[in-house]
Formats: C-alpha cells, structure tokens, sequence
C-alpha cells in the first residue's frame, strides 16, 4: 500500500478531462502537493522540458495521463502525430521517472491497444493478440509502448511502474468539439442543437451495430487513485465498468434524454470503428478493489446538463465546452 498523504505527486495531463478528476480524488486522500505540469510551460515532446519538470516538482509519484487524443476522425487526420507525440510523451516522462528514482509510476494507456478482433470481454491477457482496429492504430501502439517500457524497466532498474487501460470515458468537461470529439459528446451535441433548432434529423457516424463499453469520468479518476495506492505488480489492468451498449441504442438513449424526437439517422459510408468493445475487470476488483459505481443512465443526464449549463454560462466565448481535452479514445 503506498501511503499518497504527504507524497509530491505529479499527474501530466492534470488539467485535462479525465487528469481533472483525477487530481480531485487525490485531494480526497489529502494529497496536499500536486504538481499539473502545463502544456505552454512544459511541452512533455521535449526532453529538456521533461527534465525541468522533474527538477520543478521533484515526485515521489509519477501519473501519465497527457495524451494526443480525439475521435475516429481525429485519428484518420493526424495518425504521425498521434503515434509521434504520444510516444514521445511515455518515453521521455518515464524514462527522467528512472532517472529521478520515483518510488511509483502510473502509466495510463487506452481501450485502443487491444486487438481489432479481441475475443469479448477483453482480457488483459489478449492485448498482444492481433494488431489494433486500423483507424486508432498508431494512438493505441504509442500507448502501448508506454506497457513496454515499464515493464523492462522494472525487469532491468527495480521500478515500480504499473499500467492501466480505460475504456471509453464521458461526463463533464469532456471534449465536445465535432471537430475531434468522441462518440458520447458528439451525439449529445447534435441532439441538443438539433432538439434546439427542431431539426428533423440527426446524423451519425457508421451503421451503428459496433459496441461501446463506458466509464464515467469521476468513476475512472477513482480506479486511478485506487491503483496508485494499492497496485504494484507488471501486468496491466482494464478499468472499464463492465457492460457493452451498440451505437444505435447508445444514440437512442442520448436522444431520449436531450429531449430530441427526430429521426436518427446512420451514415454507412462513415467508419464503425472496432466492431465491439467490452472489458473484462475482474482484475481490478481482485487486485485493488475497484468496481464502477455509476448508473450509466444518471451519468448521461449529468453530462447533459453540464454541456447544457456550459454552452449557457459561455454564449459570450465561443471555446466554452468545445476545447480541447485529452480523453481516451
């Protein structure tokens, strides 16, 4: 058990929508030293940037959760960026961890690394199995890597490095730019313009028969916190909530709770994505206690009041909840 009270934490991506929560829950356990490194101050692609980090907040514990991400369109539009940046980031923050003998290391990857065609539910055992579904390859491999690279640290230098994969992520603060957000925030955009507008239709992405498994936000900063203070062992470990929903029923649901009555309407020329995707967490309850508490329904209705709330409060500035944030994929 890693005692966090007292500890110099460092979470990269701590501003972000998923690192935003997770320094929440740290706070929690009176983690009063928090370091969020920002991206204008501290650019983690290079090396000198990475070690002046390190001598600035001086860890004791070291949470990766900065990452280049966004939704199947982001990922066809910028797959070198995506494996370039995020590769960067893993090697450079984990390897100055070494050099600066961290006691812990959390690295967090993505749902995206498993194999195209995983048997469901994902076990962790699988993810080498087959090569990841084309359209987030490059991401999931860069994260990937991240696996790798502790894993032979801890074989060659001792270090306690541990790894976790979520699955898709939703609530508030997420990403609701069209331009590079997730299949969540982007249906409860359309809805709620359309639903505005009385627009007769909503198009989606796909044919909508692929499956989702999704986390809500707070629920995934929990697992988080939990696996820092009590998980120390190589193999990685699914943080997912342990249900499977198709993007038809999925589109359906957020419709019905936008209050938007139009047709839903599926482009087939658009990509599914992975045809299905659902985890098995029997590990993360075994080794560290932890199990999704969050009814999916009631987390839909607090993301859609938070985007409602938000695009009200921010009709004078037009980033208001469209910025962008690093999310899993």
């Amino acid at each position: 058990m890693t005692e966090l009270a007292g500890k110099r934490i460092v979470v990269t991506g701590g501003s972000g929508f998923l690192g935003r929560h997770v320094v929440a829950a740290l706070r929690r356990r009176g983690c009063a030293d928090v370091f969020v490194p920002r991206k204008t101050t501290y650019d983690l692609t290079r090396e000198r940037d990475v070690a002046r980090m390190y001598a600035r907040a001086r860890p004791h514990v070291v949470i990766h959760l900065a990452a280049v991400v966004g939704g199947i369109g982001a990922n066809r539009e910028s797959p070198g960026r995506f494996f370039y940046e995020n590769v960067m980031m893993g090697a450079l923050v984990l390897e100055h961890a070494r050099v600066a003998a961290v006691e812990k290391f959390v690295g967090v990857g993505t749902i995206c690394a498993y194999p195209k065609l995983a048997p469901v539910p994902f076990l962790e055992r699988d993810l080498w199995n087959g090569y990841p579904e084309e359209t987030n390859a490059p991401y999931g491999i860069a994260k990937k890597m991240l696996l790798v690279q502790g894993q032979a640290y801890r074989a060659q230098y001792g270090m306690n490095a541990i790894h976790l994969l979520p699955v898709n992520l939703y609530g508030p603060h997420d990403n609701f730019d069209p331009g590079s957000s997730h299949v969540i925030p982007a249906l409860i955009r359309k809805c709620v313009e359309a639903a505005a507008a009385g627009a007769p239709e909503v198009v989606c992405w796909g044919t909508g028969t692929a499956t989702r498994e999704f986390l809500y936000v707070e629920d995934c900063a929990e697992a988080i916190a939990l696996a820092t203070e009590r998980y120390n062992d190589a193999a990685p470990v699914n943080i997912g909530a342990g249900f499977e929903i198709d993007i038809r029923s999925l589109a359906a649901l957020i419709a019905e709770l936008t209050g938007f009555r139009g047709r839903l309407v599926f482009d087939a020329t658009k990509p599914d994505g992975q045809p299905r995707r659902s985890l098995d967490v029997s590990r993360a309850r075994a080794a560290f206690g932890f199990e999704a508490s969050t009814d999916f329904r009631a987390g839909l209705r607090r993301t859609i009041d938070w985007y409602r709330a938000c695009t009200s409060a921010s009709s004078t500035d037009p980033t208001g909840p469209t910025r962008r944030q690093p999310v899993s994929c």
